[in-house]
């Protein structure tokens, strides 16, 4: 299935899914980074809720991804869980977790939890001497949750797995009645509204089935494979026109097997925007005058961003280039899709960083500008991309000077190499 296709489904589906898919407007911030389980996380979180000078709301998020809070057995930052009903973690206590959902709830902001369901670290040696049991913790499952292909009793795992751990088996009728009345229990008991991160290492119809049975209003999105170069290759060649259209088919298949109720991950944006502001944005034009990733043929389940925890931050896999953020973040606050700021970038690099995100944000928000917002691309050449967005927002990135033609466009801000106009 094409990008037009999806276009038209874009209103036709829009019944079947959560408020915040209808909405549109949202702003993600991702709260963390790799290294937050070492700050007294749910704390620190808290204080930039409610000192005006860092507090997250008066920017308009709407949505604050926060990490996985669940006790693990030897990584602290919460991406190996073991017991799913334990709220004490690294990040701070259940007191202080439950405390900041409640001051999150008051300020308007939407708690995403980034939860992992796709694996599971054992507490007891089983079949073969793996730790593939869980015993002495809630949800006592044996070995038949657990993948054969990892070690279990289970079946076959019906996506990727993450090698070195158990993966969880997605197939059986218990398993997944277990983690629906989790879920249920994480929106109801603990104060999460949204819940985040499932992946290509679980079959979409699974996910469809998890959305829908866990009865709260979920946002979930696939990770589509850790570092999406080597899922499924850009292709990607140095000054040659490609076309990244089977790429971002894959991620669009995905999201049409969960019924459309899932969000994904726009790799295939990150990916040929971090290689376009390089010196050549004509990338960011593909041959039916369109974004190039997910952005261009279903903006509204599209999230876009520059970096995340895995990326960047102390991990670093696959950072965007640190000298064109600006760019990168001209781009996505202009143009349609679910656009996300990350931590370190809004908190850590700087005053003059922070204070051109929250710019842009003015900008997105008092304009209008929307995941569903129409693209009009000016220029697509080496050093210059210019776009009209919903028809009242203009932008340019590159070291071209440029300025769009009419007396009715004002500037509304600028800075290295990108420029925003309105009417």
């Amino acid at each position: 299935m094409g990008g037009l296709s999806n276009e038209h489904r874009e209103g036709s589906q829009e019944r079947d899914q959560s408020t915040v898919l209808r909405e549109g407007k949202e702003i993600l911030i991702q709260a963390f980074n790799w290294e937050s389980h070492k700050n007294d996380w749910w704390q620190n979180l808290e204080r930039f809720l409610i000192f005006q000078n860092l507090g997250l709301h008066q920017y308009g998020y709407h949505l604050q991804q926060i990490p996985s809070h669940l006790k693990v057995s030897y990584l602290r930052s919460g991406y190996l869980p073991q017991n799913l009903y334990s709220l004490n973690s690294a990040y701070g206590s259940e007191h202080l977790l439950k405390t900041l959902l409640q001051k999150m709830k008051q300020y308007n902001v939407r708690a995403m939890a980034d939860i992992v369901i796709n694996h599971r670290v054992g507490t007891t040696q089983g079949h073969g001497g793996i730790y593939n049991r869980y015993d002495g913790v809630p949800l006592p499952w044996d070995e038949h949750a657990v993948t054969s292909c990892s070690g279990g009793l289970g079946n076959q795992s019906t996506g990727d797995n993450f090698h070195g751990i158990p993966n969880i088996d997605h197939t059986q009728t218990f398993v997944r009645k277990d983690i629906i009345q989790w879920l249920s229990w994480f929106h109801n008991n603990v104060g999460f509204r949204i819940f985040v991160r499932l992946c290509k290492r679980l079959s979409p119809k699974y996910v469809k089935e998890y959305i829908e049975g866990g009865k709260a209003n979920l946002f979930c999105w696939g990770v589509l494979g850790f570092m999406q170069l080597q899922w499924y290759p850009l292709g990607i060649q140095p000054r040659i026109k490609t076309c990244a259209d089977s790429h971002r088919q894959r991620i669009i298949n995905w999201i049409d097997n969960t019924g459309g109720l899932s969000t994904a991950f726009d790799f295939t944006t990150k990916g040929i925007l971090q290689e376009a502001v390089k010196g050549e944005l004509w990338r960011l034009c593909d041959p039916q005058g369109k974004p190039p990733g997910l952005m261009g043929w279903w903006p509204s389940r599209a999230v876009t961003f520059i970096d995340n925890h895995d990326t960047g931050s102390t991990q670093g896999h696959w950072p965007f280039p640190s000298s064109h953020i600006m760019e990168g973040y001209a781009y996505i606050l202009t143009h349609p899709g679910i656009p996300t700021v990350f931590y370190d970038h809004f908190y850590d690099w700087g005053e003059t960083i922070h204070d051109q995100i929250v710019k842009l944000i003015d900008i997105r928000r008092s304009h209008g500008i929307h995941s569903r917002s129409s693209v009009r691309i000016l220029e697509a050449r080496p050093n210059l991309y210019s776009a009209i967005i919903g028809e009242c927002v203009c932008m340019k990135i590159g070291v071209e000077s440029w300025c769009p033609a009419g007396g009715e466009w004002i500037l509304a801000t600028s800075g290295r190499n990108y420029a925003i106009w309105h009417k």
